[in-house]
């Protein structure tokens, strides 16, 4: 079976969405990229500070609500709905819940194949660039860097904390089947 969705998980500032790019360069063929700022974007803004849909604590603490899973399901189907369609697919998320993040993902995908990317990155490096980026809450970065990756299994894991994208993306490209 041919692999058709890259998921990489890694906390806010990471480095995925620069792999990512990075990742479509190198890959042979085309691959979709679709992240879950994208989807946090498409919110109608009643969502976006919302305990129905998702809300930013002044430390940086991320809370979803239910409206949010609901939408996430179906945000979710639609992408695999695009690789079962034939596209290749390269998801860019933040498993706030760890485990249970990848489980939804788990439940979701069925029989396709995937690759699971952890993307590490120490915490005092993601907050220098949350700082830089300057459209993150304060403290997200090191907050999310551990707990994302609590009792999640990768395949594949990269540390952004000393290396470029370009070559983390080339270490997960060694790895599709």
């Amino acid at each position: 079976m041919t692999t058709r969705l890259i998921v990489l998980n890694g906390g806010s500032s990471s480095g995925k969405s620069g792999i990512v790019r990075c990742l479509q360069a190198v890959l042979p063929e085309p691959w979709l990229a679709f992240g879950v700022d994208g989807f946090v974007d498409a919110l109608p803004a009643a969502l976006q500070a919302s305990d129905a849909g998702i809300e930013f604590g002044p430390d940086g603490e991320v809370v979803v609500g239910p409206v949010f899973r609901q939408l996430e399901a179906a945000w979710m189907s639609g992408i695999l709905a695009t690789c079962r369609a034939g596209a290749n697919v390269i998801i860019d998320d933040v498993f706030l819940g760890g485990a249970a993040s990848q489980r939804r993902w788990q439940d979701a995908i069925g029989d396709l194949e995937v690759l699971w990317v952890g993307v590490r990155c120490a915490p005092e490096v993601a907050a220098g660039r949350e700082i830089a980026r300057g459209d993150r809450v304060g403290g997200m970065a090191a907050s999310q860097a551990g707990i994302v990756h609590e009792g999640v299994k990768y395949d594949v894991e990269v540390d952004t904390t000393d290396t470029e994208s370009i070559d983390c993306a080339r270490a997960i490209a060694r790895h599709l089947t």
